[in-house]
């Protein structure tokens, strides 16, 4: 629906020719912004609905109760069945953060929820084998479970915005909305309208650079600079995966265009990993919710984490 709508408005409405740069820049921009979007309201009413039902004191007293392990196995699993892009993700994010749900937990969800979801593991076994699909949903899960734990070690708590830190801390009173209908339904509006007040303008200058890259960056060129053979490959395709904003599942025609021009399985597998899961979007949005220092500690961590598993795959 969202790429036949921009397609329309680009090639029909405004009449640009579909072989061009800009009109290639211009659909991709249309077609993501009003997709994230769509799907941000979507998913932040349902956190809001939850949210009313839900206290954040309910929420950080279940997860006290149990152990670290247990916790992480649930983000683990909640992101590796949601099929969300890593923009989408986020309000998911932002809710479990401001629920004073431990960020190394919910690291690990951010992590593994972009990129593995059960649409993408079927699309990858059909055009790229079972395992393919196997190897790269292990170590997406893989990266995952670590990359939360390394987060944790960091105490990226220190670095939340400060009306988080409030939340979190219990300074600050959230109003208990009420739990009819009507007022369930206000509450999660209320939500949709503030959070996308504080990251409308992130997302669209990210959206903005992804698409410039997408309309003149072509596929091919991405293809012939990662097939030398050479150990700087896989740092390289972590590097250029990060303005190509897709999910999992629209990157895998160009991991495969890249296997057919013989780019090893390994430097794929890390540029999937990080179009999906470092998305130049998703860092802008993040940005609102946490400073600099444990977004820095965030991409440094999954940079290294990709390129070890490129390496890694290359090997074998």
């Amino acid at each position: 629906m969202f790429e036949w709508s921009a397609s329309w408005l680009v090639y029909q409405l405004m009449g640009l020719v579909p072989a061009t740069h800009l009109a290639a820049a211009l659909q991709f921009f249309i077609m993501d912004l009003s997709k994230i979007f769509f799907m941000l309201v979507l998913i932040i009413y349902i956190m809001g609905l939850l949210r009313a039902l839900l206290s954040p004191e309910k929420v950080r007293q279940y997860v006290r109760n149990r152990p670290d392990w247990q916790a992480r196995i649930m983000a683990v699993t909640l992101g590796a069945i949601t099929p969300f892009c890593s923009c989408s993700s986020v309000p998911l994010f932002i809710g479990f953060v401001e629920a004073g749900i431990p960020l190394g937990v919910t690291f690990s969800f951010l992590i593994a929820s972009p990129m593995i979801n059960e649409v993408a593991v079927v699309i990858l076994v059909g055009i790229l084998g079972w395992k393919l699909a196997v190897l790269y949903v292990l170590a997406g899960l893989t990266v995952a479970w670590f990359g939360g734990i390394i987060m944790q070690w960091f105490k990226p708590e220190h670095w939340v915005e400060d009306y988080v830190w409030k939340i979190q801390m219990g300074q600050t009173n959230l109003p208990e909305p009420d739990t009819s209908l009507k007022d369930r339904h206000q509450y999660a509006l209320s939500e949709v309208k503030e959070i996308l007040r504080r990251i409308w303008k992130w997302v669209v200058i990210g959206i903005g650079v992804g698409a410039v890259f997408h309309g003149y960056v072509p596929e091919s060129w991405v293809s012939e600079h990662l097939s030398s053979g050479n150990w700087l490959d896989v740092p390289m395709a972590v590097l250029l995966g990060i303005p190509l904003y897709s999910n999992a599942t629209g990157i895998i025609p160009v991991a495969e265009a890249m296997l057919n021009k013989g780019v090893a399985v390994g430097t794929t597998l890390s540029l999937m990993m990080s179009v999906a899961a470092l998305s130049l979007p998703e860092m802008l949005i993040l940005r609102k919710v946490i400073k600099w220092q444990a977004l820095a500690i965030f991409v440094v961590v999954l940079g290294i984490a990709f390129i070890l598993v490129g390496w890694g795959f290359n090997l074998l």
